[in-house]
């Protein structure tokens, strides 16, 4: 079983293999002897796809505009050949006599191109990094809320942990992913289920009181994408391994309430998200969880808008986040374009959004007593630029902070990998190790 679903999407042999059976599959919807086939069905067929590609984008890129940052063109265009061969299915049936075997191997080679098409589109995004992931299959055991286990009496405290920590001989060997509801008591947001996950040695009693890291998605995305590309369970997993069961208790908010939403992390007309993860997420945390409540030993980090958010709660609750990890964020909260931005949750007031606009409070303030990591793909090239301004920005505010660069885009293996190489360091700022 294992053998499938840890079967990587991302590199190796199945990637090659789905590309080529699509292009095989390709081949044969393009293969119709008729004469009207060759010269009306095919190029028909692929004018539709493309302009339902073209409406698509449209609707996308200049209507909707859900997202910050623009869909990249090989996305559309992996689009525009799955659409080619949907279009083609029906004439490819058509013209051929063999009716029943070109109705089969026509849909079977159909669903090839299609196939082939959501993995190359997953190669950009690695949303799916193995056939496990796309199935929802997850490497760490989960358990109900309701069964996590009561506080322990005098919880073993220690700085760093590692120093006073001696683990039983029935500590789990792996830790447990649980899921629960933060509501949104003070700000009145909106969230979806968070997803928690909790090392070893929080199912041991005396338990040690563990530090909190609060991750955040992206956008489009939900909470549930850090298990599955951003590869959570095993990060975590191999962190205990290595340091005893010890590890710190990891909340994945809910900061945009919808899968396309984008409230911006800040309270306004859009949501109170920023109210919601500065307040609520830390309440409910530290009544509902063993944890350690000294602020020195909470973090917060996310990918892409989730990066963004991340910084903004550094900046705007140093006190309540002095901690960070900033995995491709943009410097500003963004709809895309400032002036959108500005209508849509400051009625237009620039005042308003430089209250709250990392850069700004970074020109404004001084933050000797916070910490963080910028991490960018090293493709990147929309984001680096800002990246390391808003690093040299932190730094100049007095901020302890460095910038790093991993092999890869705007993707899931960059954020799954940011996350797993900054444990060490986010080990021993939250006072873990040493």
């Amino acid at each position: 079983m294992h053998v499938l679903t840890d079967l990587s999407l991302l590199s190796g042999p199945a990637p090659l293999v789905v590309t080529a059976i699509g292009a095989v599959g390709g081949i044969w919807l393009l293969t119709g002897r008729a004469r009207w086939f060759r010269h009306r069905a095919i190029p028909l067929s692929a004018a539709g796809a493309g302009v339902l590609t073209g409406c698509l984008w449209f609707w996308v890129e200049r209507v909707w505009r859900p997202l910050p940052d623009p869909i990249p063109p090989t996305v559309y265009l992996w689009t525009a050949l799955a659409l080619w061969a949907v279009t083609l299915l029906v004439p490819r049936v058509l013209a051929t006599t063999r009716r029943v075997l070109a109705v089969a191997v026509s849909m079977v080679a159909a669903v090839a191109v299609v196939a082939a098409g959501a993995v190359q589109i997953n190669l950009f995004f690695a949303a799916y990094p193995t056939v496990g992931a796309t199935i929802g299959f997850e490497h760490v055991s989960r358990i109900d809320f309701e069964a996590v286990p009561p506080p322990t009496l005098s919880p073993i405290s220690g700085h760093p942990l590692e120093s006073v920590w001696t683990p039983p001989a029935d500590m789990p060997r792996s830790g447990k992913m649980t899921a629960a509801i933060i509501p949104g008591d003070r700000s009145g947001f909106h969230a979806r289920r968070a997803q928690i996950y909790l090392p070893p040695a929080y199912f041991t009693d005396p338990r040690p009181q563990l530090p909190v890291l609060v991750l955040l998605a992206g956008q489009p995305g939900q909470p549930r994408d850090w298990l599955t590309g951003g590869r959570l369970g095993i990060t975590m997993d191999n962190f205990a391994r290595h340091h005893d069961g010890l590890g710190p208790v990891v909340v994945v908010a809910d900061a945009t309430g919808s899968t396309w939403g984008n409230p911006l992390c800040v309270d306004s007309r859009l949501g109170h998200a920023a109210t919601y993860l500065a307040e609520d997420v830390p309440a409910w945390t530290k009544t509902h969880l063993q944890v350690d409540p000294d602020p020195g030993a909470w973090a917060i980090g996310g990918l892409s808008l989730g990066g963004t958010c991340a910084l903004q709660m550094a900046t705007n609750y140093p006190q309540r986040y002095p901690t960070f990890l900033d995995l491709s964020g943009d410097p500003e909260p963004t709809l895309g374009d400032h002036q959108r931005t500005l209508d849509a949750a400051f009625g237009g007031d620039q005042t308003a959004f430089a209250r709250v606009n990392p850069l700004d409070l970074l020109a404004a303030h001084r933050y000797p007593g916070s910490a963080g990591v910028f991490v960018v793909g090293s493709r990147d090239d929309e984001v680096k630029p800002s990246i390391r301004n808003a690093c040299d920005a932190a730094r100049r505010a007095g901020m302890d902070v460095s910038y790093a660069e991993v092999r890869g885009g705007h993707n899931f293996a960059v954020w799954s990998a940011g996350l797993s190489t900054e444990m060490d360091w986010l080990a021993t700022r939250l006072g873990l190790v040493s």
